[in-house]
């Protein structure tokens, strides 16, 4: 007797069924899942189909590879031989219970025929039908189909592999890379559960072979993807970054950043693998004939690769850095920094057995390093961008935390500021890789990329303390054991430690503060090399981040900088604060209210009093002018204020919109608060997880005859304003500021003093806190 709808239990009832059995996981939940399914399916089909014996219902796709995850759609295919009239019925009849069921479905009805010509011409459904599992019905139908499309794959594959990697690249382009994303598609992003099928697809196509470590990858991906959807319970593959916590709850790991780490590893063994069998399919290929290729080539195909020695034991074979056949990693443990530094200048691969060897067979170090070690590493680092693959390839072949241990700390490590786009092991050899362009500016080249390659190993010890302080006692063994001297360690253990002096005073302290220029020469202990180094490092570092935080404003504060204290470094000596310029104070005694617009500086001249630089602020954030400096002027009777902006979209405004704007705003006609309040409102982004509440920091002794107040917080369009605004109503004179933003966080520095012109005292820093971070 045939079930009825209602009589029959939905597929939906039967996922929950085994979502609620306690225990399953991993394999088992999706071996659990799949068998589940499989019978469900089965039952539906022999209720509507069973007395036909021209059809067969396959599955594909996850549920073809017995890999369903708990919230995914089902991917289905009704094989029809075409010999036994109409099916449309049938399909109908399969379907709409599935749909019933709440369950997501991708369907086809095809005949062996279709099927096959489908698969010659769309390579995704190519792909998809070489997952062919049968479920019920002719199986003999399901065999066929299956035999005829592997074998249309195994023969076409290698014509198609272009087109298979264009996909691949395409999607890549949208879904970004697993690796380093905060919120990575566990499916869609490179390295992830496509890629391995993609390399699944070319295994069996017999153009390579699947790696076991990325079998135990792809296993990984999976069991987070299953664990994800059973904690949102919804067909998505994006680890979003408030699933992290819940996730590594789940799965009993200590924090969020565990299961990033997960991935990451996971990501990296398959795209590294998969970038392998790209190269081997490539290198496979048939050569051209004709005249020259036999010339080059006398001995026609059958002719062994040729073997091209780069350096000693080391020589390139088919496209790749291979090991010479006598080589001894053992007895030469600075193989592998020769063969590394023979693939970067080469912009070779290490081939993979090449790492295997190195990786099982290598001696230990020396300690300290040889000389020829050092230079070795110094010139794999100075080949720039061609590093970073063959530094990766080390890293994932456990090679590099062997010369560097301290390294293990900083792999795969997240880093949550938004500006950043890598992992810290990354950003830093891409800084090391950017360095390398920069070291024809420095006296001491070998340093600056050391420097570059550790300058934030201390993120790898966040418990430990401030990162740079940390990172300069991690980095100091660590070029100990390579062999520097004693002056060339204190000189990168500097680097490391000050990395981010230049970028910071720049940018949130006053540079015609006599005081400014000092602390910088101090810091460098008046070694000009070190400040050119450091001036090399921030270059570098701003550019591996990412597109966010260099700019040609950033850049020219820091060379201002450096040039200053380069000048001070060589006898000169830094004027005092200027007093106001002639264009300032003829502003200023003509005595009434205006505004001048030249390039990026606003200048406003008004009279003197109370709320004059916080409506300033305000009327330009109306404008969306995001201010980047502000100098604080008074003559005769009149506030002569300079603001440095950037328009947040658009160009600047004409001068007398703005100076009929802040008129009304003097006069106390325009509600600046109200206004900015809608405009936040209007532009506000999607607010993140994890909001951390405004900090202010006090800064004694780096301003001449003033305090510097930092207040860090989420970036807001009103900010300047209301923080401008209480310090008026505080009492406070500020006598300069500088605002820098990155990634929806802001630091505004402010030189204060107290009404009389005094830095201002401990006792009254309390009450100025709690009003700022309430703001």
């Amino acid at each position: 007797m045939t079930a009825t709808r209602s009589e029959r239990t939905t597929l939906d009832e039967v996922r929950s069924g085994v979502l609620r059995r306690a225990g399953l996981v991993g394999v088992e939940l999706r071996e659990e899942l799949s068998h589940a399914y499989d019978q469900w399916l089965v039952r539906l089909f022999d209720e509507v189909a069973g007395d036909r014996g021209d059809l067969a219902l396959v599955a594909v796709g996850g549920l073809g590879r017995r890999e369903p995850a708990p919230y995914s759609d089902l991917d289905l295919v009704l094989l029809s031989s075409g010999r036994g009239g109409e099916v449309r019925a049938v399909a109908d009849a399969l379907w709409y219970p599935i749909w019933d069921g709440g369950i997501g479905l991708d369907h086809s009805v095809r005949t062996p025929d279709e099927a096959l010509a489908v698969a010659k011409t769309d390579l995704k459904a190519m792909l998809g039908l070489l997952d062919m599992r049968h479920l019920a019905g002719d199986a003999g139908l399901s065999a066929s189909v299956r035999d005829r499309v592997l074998a249309s794959w195994r023969s076409s594959a290698p014509k198609r592999v272009d087109e298979f990697r264009d996909i691949a690249e395409t999607r890549w382009a949208m879904a970004g890379e697993a690796a380093f994303l905060i919120e990575p598609n566990l499916k869609d992003s490179r390295g992830g559960l496509r890629d391995a099928q993609t390399l699944w697809a070319l295994a069996i196509a017999q153009l390579v072979d699947l790696p076991l470590p990325v079998r135990a990858a792809k296993t990984a991906l999976l069991d987070l993807r299953g664990n994800l959807q059973r904690l949102t319970q919804r067909n998505d593959d994006t680890l979003r970054q408030q699933e992290h916590g819940p996730l590594a709850e789940r799965l009993g790991l200590g924090d969020g950043d565990e299961v990033l780490r997960i991935v990451n590893g996971a990501a990296r063994t398959i795209a590294l693998a998969l970038d392998s069998a790209w190269r081997r399919v490539a290198a496979a290929r048939p050569k051209p004939r004709g005249v020259l290729p036999r010339l080059l080539n006398p001995f026609g195909s059958s002719a062994p690769p040729a073997r091209l020695g780069v350096a000693k034991d080391v020589v390139v074979q088919a496209g790749e850095i291979a090991l010479a056949r006598d080589a001894d990693p053992w007895a030469d443990p600075l193989l592998v920094l020769r063969a590394a530094r023979a693939a970067a200048e080469q912009q070779l691969p290490l081939a993979p057995f090449t790492l295997d060897r190195l990786a099982s067979e290598s001696g230990p170090m020396p300690v300290p390093w040889p000389p020829a070690a050092l230079d070795e590493f110094v010139t794999l680092l100075g080949t720039g961008a061609a590093s970073v693959p063959v530094m990766e390839s080390l890293d994932q072949a456990g090679l590099l935390h062997r010369l560097i241990p301290e390294w293990v700390a900083v792999r795969f490590r997240i880093q949550h500021n938004p500006v950043h786009r890598y992992t810290v092991d990354r950003h830093l050899f891409e800084t090391a890789a950017r360095a390398a362009e920069l070291i024809r500016q420095v006296n001491r080249p070998e340093l600056l990329l050391l420097g570059a390659l550790l300058h934030d190993i201390g993120k790898g010890f966040p418990e430990d303390g401030d990162h740079s302080e940390v990172g300069a006692q991690v980095a100091e063994p660590i070029v100990s054991r390579m062999g520097l001297s004693d002056g060339d360690v204190a000189t990168v253990t500097a680097l490391v430690l000050h990395h981010l002096l230049l970028p910071d005073t720049a940018t949130r302290r006053d540079l015609d503060d006599p005081m400014t220029v000092h602390t910088v020469a101090e810091a460098v202990s008046g070694s000009v090399d070190l400040l050119d180094l450091l001036h090399a490092l921030t270059i570098a570092d701003a550019q591996a981040t990412g597109p966010a935080v260099w700019s040609d404003w950033k850049a020219g504060l820091v060379a201002d900088l450096v040039r200053r204290t380069r000048s001070l470094l060589a006898g000169g000596r830094p004027s005092a604060v200027p007093p106001l310029d002639e264009r300032r104070r003829r502003l200023a005694e003509a005595g009434a209210l205006a505004v001048e617009v030249d390039g990026d500086e606003v200048l406003i001249a008004a009279p003197d009093g109370m709320g004059v630089l916080s409506r300033a602020a305000g009327v330009l954030a109306l404008h969306s002018l995001d201010v980047r400096a502000a100098k604080i002027g008074t003559h005769a009777g009149m506030a002569v204020n300079s603001f440095v902006v950037e328009p947040r979209f658009g160009r600047l405004p004409e001068p007398e919109i703005v100076r009929r704007d802040l008129a009304q705003a003097i006069a106390g006609g325009l509600p600046l608060a109200d206004r900015l309040e809608v405009k936040e409102r209007a532009y506000a982004r999607d607010a993140p997880t994890e909001r951390r509440p405004p900090s202010v920091h006090w800064f004694d002794g780096v301003a001449t005859d003033a305090t510097v107040l930092e207040l860090r917080a989420d970036d807001a369009i009103g900010l300047l304003f209301r923080v401008t605004a209480a310090l008026e109503r505080l009492g406070v004179n500020i006598r300069a500021a500088r605002v820098s933003s990155l990634g929806g966080a802001v630091v505004d520095a402010f030189y204060v003093t107290t009404a009389d012109g005094r830095p201002v005292p401990e006792e009254q820093r309390a009450g100025i806190e709690r009003t700022l971070v309430t703001i």
